[in-house]
């Protein structure tokens, strides 16, 4: 029965209506306002204040309140701990990478920590027990709770054995970095390398073993060498121009052969030399008996036609800036310098890499039936409406037979290029081995591609006039490493035997008989 307002007492002052539909725990008789007896369910509860409904949900917000205010301070606290107590060892990076040390070994260091700051860097050398301080500084704070003030720091350190102190022989490379972590009781991390290195003073000894070396003004030269030790970099320099030697035709690694040359300006006078240095950095020259020829070459006009410029500036406007404004004069002229310069960059780069394999044999060949149009460093002064506006040499030979004739590779070797080649047009290159290579250009069409590898005589392609060229021929190249050489002496079989030949088999005969 439903209770309409009334006030119910309960003999237990400390009991609570619970409501007229929950679970009995005990009954008790009462009254209704009409004096019928009737009957309620009540809840007796123990009398805590925790069984106080409201009471309790209070006492839970009050909670919440506190937790969330635990977590308001504590969380900042851990993840500001989290920061200062940062496990990570700084970062140190060394250039170049080496094991030797010569008399002057110069590094790039750089120390990192991004998260806490350097604090400290050492670097020492050991040798023989004995510890020789390289480098030490230590970095400021920039406070207590914020770290270090440098993130990252580079500086150059020298190391001159002698000056030290230390002789020749095994040594050992420390470097410690550490940071303003809180790890370790405010220590903090520490980064710490240990390197062998050798150190080594004395240079290597080069022992010229070729004989005679007679070379002309744009022509071509070998030099057969030992150095006392193995050298990473070797070669013969020819005024500021480098041609490196190479191993690997002889049996003893340590006999380089050079092939050099001088270009077409360099005569009489040239300074020629071999350095080495060994992988310490230690290095040394060595001069060897040469003679220069000196050798004159022709100078040439080329008259440019309006003709010419409608019939072959087309065909290079994806090598050169597109303004249709510009006068198709002016274009040419950016062909034959800008594009002129990038092609023989293209071609030096080609240069670099050779097969340490003497592919060829004998003397080279020369296009068949065909007349010479044009010489080896012909001092070109090209011409518009009778007045002079450009000047360029011509590093090769020009040579004209039938139109489209077949052309046979000079000798036997890898092609390293068959492609385009702006003024160059139509173009394969071979790698003849130990930086010696041919170029054939204007090609009409190619019948070879980049990989392979050819015999002297196979037909690589046939004559055209793609690229600068006026009419159907061959132009025809020979260079050693980034330097154009006079080709008619590789047609000379006299040439090769005296000059290259005999060079290699004199010190041939030398190994054998010193074995």
């Amino acid at each position: 029965m439903p209770l309409h307002g009334s006030t119910l007492r309960c003999f237990d002052a400390r009991c609570h209506l619970s409501g007229a539909r929950v679970k009995v725990k005990k009954r008790k008789r009462g009254l209704d306002y009409s004096g019928f007896p009737c009957y309620v369910r009540l809840k007796f509860f123990s009398g805590k204040d925790d069984d106080n409904p409201l009471k309790a949900k209070g006492k839970n917000f009050k909670l919440q309140i506190g937790l969330i205010t635990a977590l308001v301070v504590i969380l900042p606290v851990v993840w500001f701990l989290s920061v200062r107590l940062e496990g990570r060892g700084p970062e140190i990076k060394i250039e170049p990478s080496f094991s030797s040390i010569g008399m002057s070994k110069k590094l790039s260091i750089t120390v990192s920590d991004a998260k806490s700051g350097v604090r400290r860097v050492w670097i020492g050398l050991l040798k023989d027990k004995r510890e020789k301080v390289l480098f030490e500084k230590a970095f400021a704070s920039a406070g207590f709770f914020s770290g270090g003030r440098i993130k990252e720091e580079a500086f150059t350190v020298v190391i001159e054995p002698k000056k030290l102190g230390v002789g020749d022989g095994k040594a050992l490379l420390r470097l410690a970095v550490h940071d303003f972590s809180w790890r370790g009781w405010w220590r903090g991390n520490r980064t710490y390398i240990e390197k062998e290195v050798v150190i080594d003073t004395r240079p290597p000894k080069v022992d010229v073993l070729s004989k005679a070396h007679y070379v002309s003004q744009g022509g071509a030269g070998l030099v057969i060498y030992r150095t006392s030790e193995p050298c990473p970099s070797s070669g013969v320099f020819v005024g500021d121009n480098f041609f490196p030697g190479h191993p690997g035709f002889f049996k003893d690694n340590e006999i380089m052969i050079a092939f050099f040359a001088l270009d077409h300006q360099q005569g009489p006078g040239t300074q020629i030399f071999i350095q080495a240095a060994d992988a310490a950095g230690n290095s040394t020259k060595a001069g060897f008996s040469h003679r220069i020829k000196k050798r004159r070459f022709r100078k040439d006009k080329i008259n440019i036609s309006d003709q010419f410029l409608n019939w072959k500036i087309p065909e290079f406007e994806r090598d050169i800036p597109n303004d249709p404004k510009a006068a198709l004069i002016d274009r040419f002229l950016s062909v034959n310098r800008q594009l002129r310069e990038a092609n023989f960059k293209k071609i030096v780069e080609i240069g670099k890499n050779t097969e340490r394999v003497l592919f060829w044999d004998g003397a080279f060949l020369r296009l068949p039936n065909s007349k010479r149009m044009a010489g080896f460093a012909d001092h070109r002064e090209y011409r518009y409406k009778g007045k002079p506006i450009d000047r360029q040499y011509h590093l090769g030979i020009d040579l004209a037979s039938l139109a489209q004739s077949p052309v046979p590779a000079a000798n036997s070797g890898k092609v390293v290029f068959a492609d385009d080649l702006g003024i160059y047009g139509r173009t394969v290159i071979i790698d003849h081995g130990f930086g010696l290579f041919s170029m054939y250009s204007h090609l009409n069409r190619l019948n070879i591609q980049k990989g392979a590898t050819v015999s002297k005589g196979d037909v690589i392609g046939h004559t055209g006039r793609t690229g600068l060229a006026g009419g159907d021929h061959l132009h025809f190249s020979v260079f050693i490493h980034n330097t154009f050489v006079y080709p008619v002496e590789w047609w000379d079989a006299s040439w090769i035997k005296n000059n290259i030949l005999n060079k290699i088999n004199d010190v041939k005969t030398d190994a054998v008989q010193a074995e």
